[in-house]
């Protein structure tokens, strides 16, 4: 297979803080709701769903048993598992609210339980949990269902539970198999542990796996991260997800308890994100963009060759189209020109079910030109060309007039090497994927306007 090659000049050049683009406008653009956003949201939901849909689900399962030190989710910290039964309870408040405004015919395409730690929840209650989306919801024959694990706190009941509610992918949070640098960033994982829980999910039927590892954690180095690939490709896994650290201790606390003259120098770092390219694809891994990998018979790498990969808030997706509707505290929707996000706070979260109402936190209703601009950018993320006349008819006007400065400030990235100018299309070759968030940024309107601020990671 081909590799990807990348020139560390290029990398230095363009490696600045910016956008991941799970959404555009990004989550930063969400104002705080207000009565009026509610009212809005629910006439908008009762016109859409007046056709059949098909649908996404995410379940936010908050709850940790432990603080890993680098982490920046949202989450509750808690050996109390008893907690996980009243969480339950208004999940299924939240989904008796949302259900009955499904037009009879919507079927759920893709349910994923992320957190936090999905597993967190002991097996009966992640049977309840199952059992209470069956019964509120219509699932496809053929419905995508991932479920986050860590390993560390995982038994083989786990497993069967998860296969028992229809659960067919599983991601293991690994991040490294290397004992000092597992000290370091306070989560001991011996790698047996993950081994074990890989072999359980295929013996138990679940047998589409991906691996989650991250670069330029503290004591880290080129060496401990090619046994850490090494590892985890023993596993025969069918995706990978190679995240790079980004160090926020002002947006995520956690990581000020991290010693930062641990963390590699960004040379070393950006030789990490190389060699792990270089190592997947060599090993016949497709490189999906950003740090995304699958095999090549993998669902995912054939919707990348067909130009029919989608991007949401969970991150790249072979189902596209589908209306977006997250649960739990914290979860972010997207629903047609519709954002929201519920209450991040897990009593507000509660207090706002018992009173019979949406927990909403925080919306966004995309203007006009918020819509044209997503579709450019989720071409962009998503797929290997971005063809002039697919944006013209759907949204009725000409490209080259509309994006007459970001075409201007293109020419910088063709010069570069990244991407390629054709007269009707943006070619995107096969260095340019590893900068799709730069290439993204040209049609930011928000960015241009405010910049980072501190707010995003490193682009590369």
């Amino acid at each position: 297979m081909e590799s990807v090659e990348a020139d560390i000049e290029l990398v230095e050049k363009y490696n600045i803080s910016g956008p991941r683009y799970t959404s555009y406008p990004t989550a930063v653009q969400f104002r705080e709701a207000d009565r009026g956003d509610i009212s809005d949201l629910e006439r908008y939901l009762a016109e859409r769903n007046r056709l059949p849909r098909e649908l996404s689900l995410y379940f936010h399962i908050p709850f940790c048993f432990s603080l890993c030190w680098y982490c920046g989710c949202t989450k509750f910290i808690t050996k109390d598992q008893s907690r996980g039964d009243r969480y339950i309870d208004f999940l299924e408040r939240e989904m008796d609210l949302i259900a009955p405004q499904f037009h009879p015919e919507s079927r759920v395409r893709q349910i994923h339980f992320g957190g936090g730690t999905p597993t967190f929840l002991n097996p009966d209650q992640l049977v309840r949990l199952g059992r209470a989306i069956n019964q509120r919801f219509r699932l496809d024959d053929r419905v995508e269902f991932g479920v986050e694990i860590d390993p560390r706190r995982t038994t083989r009941d786990h497993i069967r539970a998860l296969n028992v509610i229809g659960c067919n992918r599983a991601s293991l949070g690994v991040q490294d198999t290397n004992p000092d640098v597992q000290k370091a960033v306070h989560r001991v994982q011996p790698f047996e542990q993950t081994r074990r829980v890989a072999e359980w999910l295929r013996e138990e039927g679940i047998r589409s796996l991906n691996i989650d590892l991250i670069y330029g954690l503290p004591l880290q180095t080129l060496a401990n991260l090619d046994k850490t690939l090494k590892d985890t490709l023993s596993l025969d896994p069918d995706r990978f997800a190679v995240y790079s650290y980004a160090h926020l201790p002002q947006l995520m606390p956690a990581q000020r308890l991290l010693n930062r003259e641990e963390l590699p120098p960004a040379g070393e770092k950006l030789k990490m994100m190389m060699h792990a390219i270089e190592r997947l694809t060599g090993r016949g891994y497709e490189y999906i963009g950003m740090d995304h990998f699958a095999s090549r018979e993998d669902e995912m790498a054939r919707a990348l060759r067909a130009n029919t990969l989608q991007r949401n808030f969970q991150g790249y997706s072979t189902h596209g189209g589908t209306d977006l509707y997250a649960f739990g505290m914290s979860g972010i929707s997207s629903v047609g020109s519709r954002y929201w996000q519920n209450s991040k706070n897990l009593e507000e979260y509660y207090e706002a079910l018992e009173q019979g109402q949406k927990p909403l936190f925080k919306y966004l209703s995309l203007t006009r030109d918020d819509r044209i601009r997503r579709e450019v950018i989720m071409h962009l993320m998503c797929k290997t060309v971005v063809k002039f006349s697919l944006i013209e008819k759907r949204f009725q006007i000409c490209f080259r007039t509309y994006f007459e400065e970001e075409l201007n400030r293109l020419k910088e990235l063709e010069l570069d090497g990244l991407i390629e100018m054709k007269e009707d299309r943006i070619l995107i070759n096969k260095q340019g994927r590893l900068f799709l968030r730069n290439i993204a940024i040209i049609f930011d309107r928000y960015f241009r306007e405010t910049g980072a601020s501190g707010t995003y990671s490193k682009t590369v």
